[in-house]
């Protein structure tokens, strides 16, 4: 089977001649090593090898979004547009770069800001938007016009091209829950989404405007790819619980599934943590996949379980924890890597891809995690099922 097929029918629920792998963010979201940017860690000559193995050798899933040129971030308002009613900007300051976004709502002045350092591929948030229920109430008063997106599926037609057997673009987007919680705190987010639910349901629909209309243009003119939809883990115990994810996520994020499914796309769920209290809801919604399915304690249910319960309706993607890849040596990196493509493929189900849960951030990548993502490639190339 080619890579592209490999994907598809593991999504479909057909035979595969072996478990799919992917390396996740590494071969999956937009990554440039030849770019000289300093804060370009990829650019370190330790990245290349890895980078390699990971065009070459695995079953490619890039991750794009039609309105964001990198399609984690989670930004209301990426730049400065005439008559808009906030601005943003960007700047240096001890070697680490800022975003600050300024938006004015009548009286009221909102701020948020981010912080990226050269060493880390990834963002820190120092101050978020929202800060407590009256500046909530405020932002529930802004026209629903501003948040108007210009939706590209173009790009994602060409990449899907350039891929052509060795892949397949998977159209990445949060849901209305990650858009509404990442205005806040973590702390304030739960306080609020538990202690004032209409209150917080109004921002859930507000938000879900223009994430439904990016959804139905992108499925309609970009149809029978697979997308990742992360943002349900906000709703997971600890956090919340059981019944507010049914509220927040179920609720939300079902009609997204809904219109992907209509397009004969494919909706992966991206949820960290516990799993076991909300996991019949991913199949309530339709979802057709969910990821990464962290084992205890990082997550609260074994893979197997999980295959063995939910694998008729759910491709299962994971569920190789970061920590193990870094910090194993390889005998036993390898048995866990064996050990989870057997209860990765155990029994009858969907389908099977194995996965890291997450990927390396930093600007090295040392010998035992090069060797260890090498297991990886090697082990399920080999593996028959």
């Amino acid at each position: 089977m080619t890579r592209r097929e490999r994907l598809l029918a593991t999504l479909q629920g057909r035979a595969v001649d072996r478990p799919a792998v992917s390396f996740y963010e590494i071969g999956g979201f937009p990554i440039d090593p030849s770019d000289p940017d300093p804060f370009n860690v990829y650019n370190d000559p330790s990245w290349q090898l890895l980078l390699r193995l990971a065009e070459e050798q695995t079953d490619l899933l890039r991750m794009r979004n039609p309105v964001k040129s990198r399609s984690c971030d989670v930004e209301l308002f990426p730049k400065n547009l005439p008559g808009k009613p906030f601005r943003v900007e960007e700047y240096l300051e001890q070697g680490c770069r800022f975003k600050r976004l300024t938006l004015k709502i009548g009286p009221k002045t909102l701020t948020s800001l981010i912080r990226r350092t050269p060493d880390v591929d990834t963002v820190w948030t120092i101050e978020h938007l929202l800060k407590n229920v009256d500046d909530l109430k405020v932002f529930l008063n802004l026209p629903d016009e501003i948040f108007a997106e210009n939706i590209n599926v173009a790009p994602l037609i060409e990449e899907d091209k350039k891929l052509g057997d060795s892949g397949i673009v998977m159209v990445d987007t949060e849901d209305p829950l990650c858009a509404a919680a990442s205005l806040f705190g973590m702390e304030d987010f739960t306080i609020i989404a538990l202690t004032e639910q209409s209150l917080f349901h109004r921002l859930l629909e507000k938000l879900s405007h223009y994430i439904y209309t990016r959804t139905e243009k992108t499925a309609s003119a970009f149809p029978g790819h697979p997308w990742r939809i992360y943002g349900p883990e906000y709703a997971t115990e600890p956090y919340l619980p059981p019944h507010l994810f049914k509220e927040y996520v179920v609720r939300y994020t079902s009609p997204m599934i809904q219109t992907i499914r209509k397009y004969n796309g494919f909706a992966r769920i991206h949820c960290h943590g516990r799993l076991r209290a909300v996991l019949d809801y991913f199949v309530e919604m339709g979802a057709a996949a969910i990821e990464p399915v962290e084992p205890p304690p990082f997550g609260d249910i074994a893979l197997a379980d999980v295959r063995q319960q939910y694998g008729r309706d759910l491709a299962l993607f994971g569920n190789i924890e970061l920590a193990d890849l870094e910090n194993l040596d390889a005998p036993d990196f390898e048995k866990l890597v064996e050990k989870t493509l057997i209860d990765g493929t155990a029994g009858r189900g969907r389908g099977f891809v194995l996965m890291p849960c997450a990927a390396p951030n930093g600007r090295k990548i040392t010998p035992r995690v090069l060797a260890n993502y090498q297991t990886m490639a090697k082990l399920a190339a080999d593996f028959r099922l």
